[in-house]
């Protein structure tokens, strides 16, 4: 029997103000599915760039944005060999390949897990994409390990949160880089990192608030820089890596548009601006630059259950989450995401 649900949904990509809110009927959960009550959903710039046509892996034609929620199993579908079983009332965290706005789910098992019992809907919607990005990017491909000296930008937000927090069960220690003085302030009640490590990003100082933070900590230079916004503040991070540093990148915030729509004079403008490489002087300075896109784990999910298994290792605390919206406020909760002043996670509540 289909199920009734609401689901945020865009007929093409291309402008944020194409998001309709819509009723629609869901089919029973196929083999190996798990149908999911939702409760909350967390909120990405990946859902923005999908929206506007500006994220690799955006689906064509219409499609329901969204890559993690949390809820409650409903029922299930017939089951697969490989395949978690579940069982209707538990309460499960899920990551989806878009589709996310919704507030009933089908869901593979394999890319479930289940809710922390201490922990709210709220707080496992915003965990799983955060926190396997900081994890695979910091601990996967930038090797970071005790003593190590990691720049992290957009330190205040989602994954910038969950970085420092592995950053700090692991032992190195962390630059960590935000967009404005308040986000300053909030770091520093929320962590024990040294006033020279908190900087804010940009401006004609850049480069000598860098150079204090590594003098700080007795550093000639970083060891990683995990990053997500490119732009400006790109080449005196790179610059400043050590020897053996790893630079790696997730993300391109600086290329958000500032409209509902994409911009494409802006965006051209930015693309050909966009800073550039010369591997043969990254040979004689022994330095790697990395970069990745998470949607890779969706395609690759038997490799999801060992991702999980290696974040239940860090025994991290509960995302911080900085604003909560109805379901019905998406379009708010994007807008006010979009202009990055948002600090720790932003989720959406369903019910």
């Amino acid at each position: 029997m289909n199920t009734a649900r609401t689901v945020w949904r865009i007929a093409r990509a291309g402008s944020l103000d194409r998001l309709q809110l819509t009723d629609e009927r869901l089919p029973p959960p196929g083999p190996g599915e798990v149908q999911v009550a939702v409760r909350a959903v967390g909120l990405n710039f990946a859902d923005i760039f999908a929206c506007l046509g500006l994220y690799s892996a955006t689906p064509a034609g219409g499609f329901v944005p969204g890559l993690e929620a949390a809820g409650v199993v409903s029922c299930v579908g017939p089951p697969l060999p490989g395949h978690p079983p579940y069982e209707p009332g538990e309460r499960v965290l899920a990551l989806t390949r878009f589709g996310g706005y919704a507030t009933v789910l089908n869901v593979d098992s394999r890319y479930l897990a289940p809710i922390p019992a201490e922990w709210s809907f709220e707080a496992a919607a915003a965990y799983p994409v955060q926190a396997l990005t900081a994890w695979y990017g910091l601990l996967r491909l930038g090797a970071a390990r005790a003593g190590s000296v990691v720049l992290v930008q957009s330190a205040a937000g989602g994954v910038g949160l969950q970085a420092l927090a592995m950053l700090e069960r692991v032992g190195a220690r962390a630059v960590a880089v935000v967009g404005s003085a308040a986000k300053v302030r909030f770091l520093r009640e929320r962590t024990a990192l040294p006033d020279a490590a908190l900087v804010v990003r940009g401006g004609d100082g850049y480069a000598r608030r860098l150079d204090a933070a590594l003098a700080a900590y007795g550093a000639p230079g970083f060891d990683l820089v995990f990053d997500a916004v490119l732009g400006d503040t790109f080449r005196p991070a790179f610059e400043r890596l050590a020897p053996e540093g790893r630079y790696v990148l997730y993300g391109a915030a600086d290329f958000m548009p500032s409209g509902a729509s994409r911009g494409w004079l802006r965006l051209a403008w930015q693309w050909l601006r966009r800073p550039r490489l010369d591997p043969l002087a990254m040979i004689s300075a022994n330095r790697a630059f990395m970069g990745f896109n998470l949607i890779w784990l969706w395609e690759a999910v038997e490799r999801v259950p060992e991702a999980y298994a290696a974040l239940a290792a860090l025994d991290l605390p509960p995302p911080h989450i900085g604003n909560r919206y109805a379901f019905k406020d998406a379009r708010r909760a994007l807008d006010e995401l979009k202009a990055g002043q948002t600090v720790g996670k932003s989720v959406l509540l369903v019910g």
